[in-house]
């Protein structure tokens, strides 16, 4: 169940990866101005996709159970509240970009990033309409068609790249603006070939047949809100600061923001592989703790526990033997690759800790623990990670390694406090029995 959810979480992030490794062969400036609109961006992106998780451990638990009634009653009510999110989010993302003069950044990457951005947050739509029907179709069992869907678009998002940064086939060139359009058009697509396969394809229009008014059901809203909204957060506070790190190293200039953006694709790559086996880790124990099978339910949480930790751990290790090779991927600039290969040191020690907490946060959702989680959150990255991280990078005079290094001490107190957690849920659940 965790490969095909695995390739599409490889496939998300490798679209950003395209676009660095291509936008990286214009320049520096280039570089760190996608670095610098990916690091806003992403805010909207995290923030959405965490309010589409909140269906899949509902959608779980009564698809367990055998009540495929409220399964469609599920499906049907999230489409509203996902279409409404996504376009207040489209909202919220265009006034945000009006300050994205007032990050102390240089004019040069401003204005480029600018570019950028303003193309891409038309994709948010989409995106996170594309994400809500895929988090149903996890929540059903069903992985493998949005992983299709995933690297039929990808492809094509690499091949849009190459016409549309650098003028091939007779179009003009756009630079980095080339690089949104081509992302915008694959992610349009994505939507549209999952609506098409929603439609003919029995697995999914057996729900939608079970669709009865009314439309929008409260108490159904209420019930998704619940977990969703605590979701949101706890994948905003994560990813802001990972962002707010972004923006702090950009105070130190363009060389040390296009190496933080080097190394921060290759850690979202293995983030990413990481969070295909959490996806799978919420469908499995979601549909035990349905069932009320709780030593299923936490077999299969630790399971994906030491999975991740097995697969990020051979990730961390390639990029400590390969540190001197991967930035030559992205960028010319010798600066640039020699700080790069440095953080890509630091992003391979917290492997280990990003895939504890990950596939331990998975769980927790899976069994709708959210608020506690938030909570810890909170504190892991906003008391601890970013504070040390500025204290090491500008006390200590560490640079972009001392904000990297915030953030291993973050992930790790985080890792602690998630496991310990679904450790004694699972335990008292299984007494309980």
């Amino acid at each position: 169940m965790a490969i095909p959810v695995m390739l599409t979480q490889a496939g998300q992030v490798t679209v950003h990866l395209a676009d660095n490794i291509m936008v990286g062969q214009l320049g520096t400036a280039e570089l760190a101005s996608v670095s610098f609109a990916n690091s806003i961006l992403i805010l909207g992106m995290v923030f959405g996709i965490g309010f589409t998780q909140g269906l899949t451990p509902h959608i779980g638990q009564n698809f367990g159970r055998g009540d495929h009634s409220q399964v469609a009653a599920l499906l049907k009510n999230s489409l509203f509240l996902n279409l409404a999110v996504s376009l207040l989010l489209t909202f919220a993302m265009v006034t945000a970009g009006k300050f994205m003069g007032f990050m102390g950044q240089t004019e040069q990457v401003v204005s480029l990033g600018r570019d950028y951005y303003n193309t891409m947050i038309f994709s948010m739509v989409p995106f996170l309409l594309f994400f809500g029907l895929r988090q149903f179709s996890e929540g059903i069992g069903i992985t493998r068609y949005a992983m299709y869907i995933t690297l039929f678009c990808n492809f094509l998002n690499v091949l849009l790249n190459w016409i549309l940064i650098f003028g091939n086939l007779g179009f003009e060139s756009m630079g980095v603006k080339g690089a949104a359009i081509a992302t915008l058009i694959s992610r349009l697509l994505m939507l549209i070939i999952f609506i098409v396969i929603f439609i003919k394809f029995k697995c999914y229009n057996r729900y939608i047949a079970l669709f009865s008014a009314p439309l929008i059901q409260m108490s159904m809203v209420r019930r998704v809100l619940k977990t969703s909204i605590p979701l949101s957060f706890q994948n905003l506070v994560e990813i802001t600061a990972f962002s707010m790190s972004a923006i702090m190293v950009g105070w130190l200039g363009e060389v040390p923001l296009a190496s933080h953006q080097i190394a921060m694709s290759m850690s979202s790559f293995s983030f990413m592989l990481a969070l295909g086996i959490g996806a799978a880790a919420t469908i499995r124990v979601s549909h035990q703790y349905g069932y009320g099978d709780f030593k299923s339910m936490r077999s299969a949480g630790f399971a994906s526990v030491h999975i991740s930790v097995a697969l990020m751990s051979i990730c961390g290790i390639a990029y400590i033997l390969l540190r001197n090779y991967i930035p030559i991927v992205f960028s010319q600039d010798i600066q640039v690759r020699a700080l790069a290969a440095n953080l890509l040191i630091v992003a391979a020690l917290f492997q280990i800790f990003d895939a504890i907490q990950l596939a331990s946060l998975a769980c927790l959702r899976a069994v709708d623990d959210v608020k506690i989680p938030l909570f810890l959150s909170v504190i892991s990255y906003y008391l601890i990670s970013l504070p040390l991280g500025y204290v090491c990078g500008f006390v200590l005079n560490l640079g972009a390694a001392g904000v990297w290094i915030g953030l291993l001490l973050g992930l790790g107190f985080a890792a602690a406090l998630f496991l310990q957690r679904f450790n004694k849920i699972s335990k008292r659940l299984i007494s309980y029995n």
